[in-house]
């Protein structure tokens, strides 16, 4: 399942890249092969880089907005500028948050400026990821339900909503993110992995009906909001913390690169 060799030559994956883990199904535990003939599933990650100083001083750019997406064939790679990362997790973008979560063995690259960014994952926490979550479980949930064929699915994706009459990945995400949003407000942190694997991949398999999937997804809903009330971490975090954090990785970036 490794990265193609290509891919992993391109400087923001090799030279400037500080994090690098596999996002997704892969990272849920819910991935199915491409040989088997209803898997919709791509190959997922997601990396931080630090691109070369020209690229703060100079005219340069790092691809769109400080983003950067690779793809080829199965292999769907999304890169960031590290400090537009980091403004992401401080706002608690459920997709970014999880690289900071992720098991072991789907971390494919970790620099000590990585490490330094995961060993202070718990200044990201905080209670204003809900507004972030209840957001993005809003809408996988408008999408599933206008049943809208969007330019990224594929033919087997197409035929899934045809048959079923919702897209099912849409309603896998929209039950996971909910359950996850819950977990971190009442623990947290993120349960990237999921022990519910079996379940959402029912969901995504079409084995639920759009009624079940609704109704599933109003009691999550309400646990959402009371577990927000409930919870007793900090409101946001600490902006300040934070500005240091993103000071002290790029200090040990440059540290190692004279190295």
């Amino acid at each position: 399942m490794s990265i193609p060799k290509n891919l992993l030559e391109m400087k923001c994956l090799s030279d400037w890249c500080i994090l690098l883990g596999y996002r997704g199904s892969i990272s849920h535990g819910t991935y199915k092969s491409n040989k088997d003939p209803n898997s919709i599933d791509d190959k997922d990650a997601i990396g931080f880089c630090i691109p070369p100083v020209d690229y703060y001083y100079g005219l340069k750019t790092f691809g769109s907005r400080n983003t950067k997406e690779i793809k080829e064939g199965v292999w769907d790679i999304v890169v960031y500028e590290y400090r537009k990362a980091i403004r992401l997790l401080e706002k608690g973008n459920p997709n970014l948050l999880s690289i900071l979560w992720l098991e072991p063995q789907y971390y494919l690259k970790i620099t000590p400026a990585g490490q330094l960014l995961l060993d202070n994952k718990d200044l990201f926490v905080g209670k204003h990821v809900y507004h972030s979550f209840a957001g993005y479980a809003n809408g996988q949930l408008r999408r599933m339900e206008r049943l809208a064929f969007k330019g990224f699915m594929g033919e087997k994706r197409k035929k899934l909503v045809e048959k079923y009459g919702y897209d099912c990945k849409n309603g896998s995400h929209l039950i996971r993110i909910l359950r996850l949003g819950i977990e971190f407000l009442r623990e947290g942190k993120l349960n990237v992995f999921r022990k519910d694997a079996a379940e959402l991949l029912e969901i995504k398999e079409g084995k639920w009906s759009l009624g079940r999937i609704k109704n599933e997804a109003n009691r999550l809903f309400c646990l959402a909001e009371e577990a927000f009330h409930l919870s007793d971490l900090p409101e946001k975090p600490d902006h300040e913390k934070v500005n240091r954090l993103c000071v002290d990785i790029a200090n040990c970036w440059m540290e190692g690169q004279k190295q």
